[in-house]
């Protein structure tokens, strides 16, 4: 019997995935527990509208970032940290910093792990990849400034 999983089942499948599963296992067991329905006609078309429901989010979500990573090219985010001599910070700049600045100057969320850079220790100015989505990487120009 064909049935569409309605979540994820170890050693089964995955949710939305249409399985070949015993008659017995889906009556007795899949079907009263509410982790599949028949692999009918009418969930055979709810399955294909959601699929293309979620195609077109995705598509939807990667053009928004790809215009977001293009906005981004021009934009320069300013970090003022203190500093001692030559120009050598107390510190450093680490992501969780650059993260809480994209929030503050261009009010923006974005997880500091999607920040990919090293600990900044002097000051100047350095571009900074910033992962989007899968596939969109953004380039930022973050300018650290030491103050006193």
């Amino acid at each position: 019997m064909k049935v569409i999983l309605k979540q994820d089942i170890k050693n089964v499948g995955k949710k939305d995935q249409i399985i070949e599963a015993a008659d017995g296992y889906a009556r007795n067991f899949l079907f009263p527990k509410g982790l599949a329905v028949p692999a009918d006609h009418s969930n055979m078309n709810e399955l294909n509208l959601k699929k293309k429901a979620e195609a077109n989010q995705k598509a939807k979500d990667l053009e928004n970032s790809k215009n977001l990573a293009e906005e981004l090219k021009s934009k320069i985010l300013e970090i003022p940290v203190k500093a001692g001599t030559n120009g050598r910070l107390f510190g450093g700049v680490t992501a969780k910093e650059i993260a809480s600045a994209f929030k503050e100057q261009l009010n923006i969320d974005i997880d500091k792990k999607k920040i990919l850079t090293d600990v900044i220790k002097q000051e100047g100015i350095y571009m900074i990849d910033v992962k989007l989505l899968e596939g969109v990487m953004a380039k930022i120009r973050v300018h650290v400034k030491a103050v006193q």
